[in-house]
């Protein structure tokens, strides 16, 4: 049986495919293993919010802040912004905050329009780099009293878990 030059290229070019994508399958790491890990101090955030006032992350200590990172073009991106406004207001003076991070830029009406209240910051590129470059949104980390990250989470962050979530990280001891 001969097979033309054409037909041997593309049967090489196949299992070349094949293999990367099972290797890439094979050694990917999971979300909450990535660089930061959950248990490892989160990165230091320090960004202007869309007011211009600077927001770190080392301005929430001793609280639990959820770091979200979204943008203005994912539909359940601002949705999950809208449920975690309500548990913002329903922690806030209990210890909780939010910093949610976008990837791109948004504007003050957008943000007033939704009757968000925590800080909208853009991100830069040492922010993405030391949250392990995210660019899948939404991507949500959970940070303890203590700065350690307590979850790391890709994709929507359910409001119902969120607030189990802080319940426990509020209960913690620092």
């Amino acid at each position: 049986m001969k097979f033309s030059k054409l037909t041997l290229a593309i049967v090489v070019a196949l299992l070349l495919a094949g293999g990367y994508i099972f290797y890439s399958l094979k050694n990917r790491v999971p979300f909450s293993e990535q660089d930061p890990a959950v248990n490892a101090n989160a990165p230091e955030i320090s960004l202007a919010d869309i007011s211009g006032r600077m927001i770190s992350l080392s301005d929430f200590k001793g609280k639990v802040i959820l770091v979200n990172f979204w943008a203005s073009w994912c539909p359940p991106c601002k949705a999950e912004l809208s449920d975690f406004q309500k548990v913002f207001d329903s922690y806030e003076d209990k210890g909780f905050s939010v910093i949610a991070i976008a990837l791109d830029d948004v504007s003050p009406a957008l943000i007033k329009d939704m009757g968000i209240t925590f800080p909208i910051v853009k991100t830069n590129e040492r922010v993405s780099k030391s949250y392990g470059n995210i660019t899948d949104v939404p991507a949500s980390l959970l940070v303890g009293k203590d700065g350690r990250i307590i979850k790391k989470l890709k994709g929507v962050y359910p409001e119902k878990e969120l607030s189990n979530d802080i319940e426990n990280a509020l209960k913690a001891k620092s």
